[in-house]
């Protein structure tokens, strides 16, 4: 299976439920608002979600391996978009 125990796994799995609740709670803004804001931040934590599900049911997918980083990098670059993005000044 994996190195991870049992413990470990049971923490990931929380991290990943809650991730996609976040990203259904931003959604849920997103739909009353239509701000652009909301949808960024609900698909970066729904990436993050897909991130830490791989992490749990994969043995080849680790925290050390490049392509983890890759993942959360595009989740974190998504909210920081979604934040330069929010504060740019429209004309």
């Amino acid at each position: 299976m994996n190195e991870y125990t049992s413990t470990s796994l049971m923490t990931i799995g929380a991290i990943a439920a809650l991730s996609f609740v976040i990203g259904c709670f931003f959604l849920r803004f997103w739909r009353v608002t239509r701000d652009r804001f909301f949808l960024l931040f609900g698909l970066s934590f729904w990436i993050e979600a897909v991130n830490r599900v791989l992490l749990g049911a994969m043995p080849a997918w680790r925290e050390d391996t490049p392509a983890y980083y890759l993942v959360r990098l595009l989740a974190y670059g998504l909210i920081l978009y979604a934040i330069i993005d929010k504060n740019r000044r429209r004309d």
